[in-house]
């Protein structure tokens, strides 16, 4: 197990532009921050980087009405910007458990001084910690799989979960490996998102080489697992799930899919009301009944999704279907708090974080519960192959992906960015014909053996490929983070 020091960091920002608005809860996404970070470490006395990236959002980290992106943004970045200047006053740990563990509680203390949101707060955390296990895989030289599965991290999972013993996690990611390396993509329909082509107005086409409605989305990549977002209004919801359920029917009858409630009902009780009128639709009863409905997802708003009352709601509907949260999954006690009030799962996304997704994964199979993956418009190639990674390492076998539909492949980098990409994921990516690397999905499938055979994720040191690297400092002087 070997030691670890943050040494310093820099950053690169990209400007990243939708192909058409992403409409998901309160927000309407059409431009993006996305961040890089390249971390230099000390791992075992040698002197190793690190990646991580993410996409910084609209109202999905808080979830305030009140507030524009210009007031959340700077939020995100103080997260982020605390994050790794705590993570280099450490100094050297005996291992990246002990490492992630004084990070964890130097933020979660932060935090709640400052009233911050645990999902915000560790947003910063989680792309420390994943720059750090990037650099350790890198260290060994071995995949991320066999690194956890090997124990060395030094992994001490009964101290997020006691009933759970040291080196659980070793089992549960040798049983839950993807054999054949590849995974079933969970298609997004966003609120907006054209069902067909005949929904597109003329002035809101995109002629970019890549499907736009739902139908070409199936048409081109052989879908048959969707997440299906809802409103919460229940007129607007109704309409739109009898059309997709005709739809679905029609090209591709073994479809199955998820629902994500958006956090738009107050309460378990406000949310069983339209669901059980929606039940009561002929049209709609098989759809919203298993095999075709696999979950629903975060239906009450986070501030709410925990408290005792939903035990009460949950106890008093027998019949619910799996239901499973995904924003209230702020902080290392979350889920074990939903399995006690009655949920059936919880998700994993890494800006939740690594460790916590590791031990949550290792509690849930132990209940027998559900454990799905979920998206953030994730791209490359970083963020999204990093994700990637960790799906399989946790034995998910299906997630949401809506990155590459709702971006132009890997069109926000250089041409240089591109190729190396496809020489080095060739499985994940394909070329469209200007030489932009898009996702390749087959079948409904993406292939995951370059992203499995990579230290964490990406195979190549993606610092070669971009620049500058500069402090944050440096890019909010450049006006990087303005004109959003």
């Amino acid at each position: 197990m070997p030691t670890i020091r943050l040494l310093d960091y820099r950053c690169h920002v990209v400007r990243m532009r939708t192909r058409f608005p992403f409409h998901y809860g309160i927000a309407s996404m059409t431009s993006v921050p996305h961040v890089l970070f390249r971390g230099e470490f000390e791992i075992g006395g040698r002197r190793t980087v690190g990646f991580a990236s993410d996409g910084l959002p609209p109202k999905w980290f808080t979830k305030d009405p009140s507030t524009t992106f210009d007031d959340d943004l700077p939020k995100m970045l103080e997260a982020i910007e605390g994050a790794w200047s705590a993570a280099m006053a450490r100094g050297t740990e005996p291992g990246f458990y002990d490492w992630w563990r004084g990070l964890y509680g130097d933020r979660n203390d932060w935090a709640v001084r400052n009233a911050v949101p645990g999902l915000l707060a560790h947003l910063g955390t989680s792309l420390v910690e994943r720059a750090g296990l990037d650099a350790v895989c890198r260290s060994l030289g071995k995949p991320v799989a066999d690194v956890v599965a090997g124990g060395d991290l030094g992994l001490r999972i009964s101290e997020i979960h006691p009933e759970l013993a040291d080196g659980s996690e070793r089992e549960t990611i040798q049983q839950g490996l993807i054999g054949d390396a590849t995974l079933l993509v969970r298609h997004t329909v966003g609120l907006a998102d054209p069902l067909t082509d005949d929904d597109i107005p003329e002035a809101e086409r995109v002629a970019d080489g890549l499907p736009q409605s739902l139908a070409a989305c199936i048409r081109a990549y052989g879908l048959r697992c969707f997440k299906i977002k809802l409103s919460g209004d229940f007129e607007r919801d109704g309409d739109r799930l009898r059309r997709l359920a005709a739809l679905l029917t029609e090209l591709c009858p073994d479809f199955r899919h998820t629902l994500d409630g958006n956090e738009q009902y107050a309460t378990v009780a406000a949310f069983r009301d339209q669901w059980e009128r929606h039940r009561n639709d002929a049209v709609l009863r098989e759809f919203l009944s298993p095999p075709r409905l696999i979950f629903v997802e975060q239906p009450v708003h986070r501030d709410h999704a925990l408290d005792e009352a939903v035990a009460g709601d949950l106890a008093a509907w027998p019949d619910a279907p799996p239901l499973i949260i995904d924003e209230s999954d702020g902080a290392v006690t979350a889920v074990r708090r939903a399995l006690e009030l009655g949920y059936s799962g919880a998700s994993h996304k890494n800006c939740k974080g690594l460790v916590k997704g590791i031990a949550n994964a290792c509690l849930l199979r132990s209940r027998g519960a559900i454990h799905s993956g979920e998206d953030l418009a994730n791209v490359g190639p970083v963020a999204l192959l990093q994700d990637l990674a960790m799906m399989r390492v946790l034995g998910i076998g299906h997630v949401e992906r809506n990155g590459h539909h709702y971006f132009r492949g890997l069109g926000m980098y250089g041409p240089e960015m591109n190729r190396r990409v496809l020489a080095t994921h060739g499985d994940l990516y394909g070329p469209m014909g200007d030489g932009t690397a898009a996702l390749s999905i087959r079948e409904g499938q993406i292939a995951l053996g370059s992203v499995a055979a990579a230290p964490f994720g990406t195979g190549f040191a993606v610092d070669e490929m971009l620049e500058p690297w500069l402090s944050l400092d440096e890019w909010r002087a450049r006006g990087a983070f303005s004109g959003f």
